[in-house]
């Protein structure tokens, strides 16, 4: 087993370092895992912009702890196991983690709601916890790992954890046989939506987003209509299918302002507003609309409870399709063209040791 491995490590924003750091052993419990591969998350690459949400601010408590190794949409081998681990994985497994390590013991833990556990310790935004932007990581002993089965292609396995993030967003949607739904954002979170919305046989399907290939994939992935709304009339048309009324559910993973002010005038009043989205600025809208003149349902939907095995077999047998989604994959070394990459419009950008 090597000593050290190279790993890309925060350390400020903007200030990212391909460096050579010791490979930690497995504590009681735990994994060692060798990295296969690992996404960029939006989420990554706003704290790489320097995003409030992240670094602190008025308003939040910096979430990220530098040093500390990013990503947290990985796939990897069981490379050593630690004393006294119990669980069901042997070193040669491949494995997937979900993004978040619960505690167990705080409030929220207590109450079956791991994925809002008070600590929030998500792979690669903690000193002590670092993620897939490395050749090995840990797993912790209250890791919550999957196994990958052997035959999915890369390109596939690293949309796990994207696509599992998706299906909690449309789950909080409560969609109904016969709603017209807008997704806006057809990135890789919209495009894991769209074919998981689709088994709960909506009227419509409506991808929103400004590049053209992202609406082509939007339409592969079983989109009734993609609109571009610089160019496209998106109010009219979606007043056309809906009886002038607006849409039924509205799920906004574009992350921009513009896109969420869009969303509560296309809405119908009783609609469901879904939000699934980290913002680099800080967006500002009419409450009325959302009491007073529609009286809405707001969803807030953050990481992918229970959803990961269910994602894995949807992948699996085709029913979410994944051809297309992963744009590029790069060296370690090559991770900031990586990073300009995905800011210019990659879809999903991965880094493979």
């Amino acid at each position: 087993m090597e000593k050290t491995m190279r790993a890309v490590v925060t350390h400020g924003i903007h200030d990212y370092r391909l460096e050579q750091v010791p490979v930690l052993q497995p504590g009681p419990g735990e994994l060692l895992v060798q990295v296969e591969a690992c996404g960029i998350c939006a989420g990554d690459l706003k704290a790489f912009m320097g995003g409030e949400r992240f670094w602190g601010g008025s308003e939040f408590a910096p979430y990220v702890e530098p040093p500390c190794i990013p990503g947290h949409e990985f796939i990897g081998r069981v490379a050593q196991v630690g004393a006294g681990y119990d669980g069901p994985f042997q070193v040669g497994d491949r494995v997937t983690s979900e993004q978040i390590v619960p505690c167990g013991t705080c409030a929220y833990c207590k109450r079956g709601l791991y994925w809002m556990c008070e600590p929030h310790n998500v792979y690669g935004f903690k000193h002590y916890l670092n993620g897939g932007f490395a050749e090995y990581m840990i797993f912790p002993r209250q890791a919550r790992v999957f196994a990958v089965p052997e035959q999915m292609a890369l390109e596939d396995a690293l949309l796990i954890e994207p696509f599992a993030c998706a299906m909690h967003g449309v789950d909080r949607a409560r969609i109904e046989k016969g709603d017209v739904v807008v997704i806006s954002g057809a990135g890789t979170l919209g495009l894991g939506m769209i074919p998981y919305a689709r088994r709960f046989a909506p009227a419509k399907i409506i991808a929103l987003d400004l590049k053209e290939e992202r609406l082509a994939l939007a339409r592969r992935q079983g989109a009734d209509l993609a609109l571009n709304p610089a160019q496209d009339d998106v109010s009219a048309q979606v007043m056309a299918l809906s009886q002038g009324c607006g849409c039924d559910v509205y799920i906004e993973v574009a992350g921009h302002p513009q896109s969420v002010l869009q969303g509560l005038q296309l809405i119908r009043k009783k609609g469901r507003f879904v939000e699934f989205s980290v913002f680099g600025e800080k967006t500002t809208c009419d409450w009325s609309l959302i009491g007073d003149a529609k009286e809405l349902d707001l969803y807030g939907s953050s990481l992918s409870p229970e959803c990961f095995p269910k994602t894995i077999a949807g992948i699996a047998d085709g029913s979410l399709p994944t051809a297309g989604v992963v744009t590029h994959i790069l060296q370690l070394e090559d991770f900031e063209e990586a990073f300009r990459i995905a800011a210019q419009g990659g879809i999903k950008v991965a880094l493979r040791p």
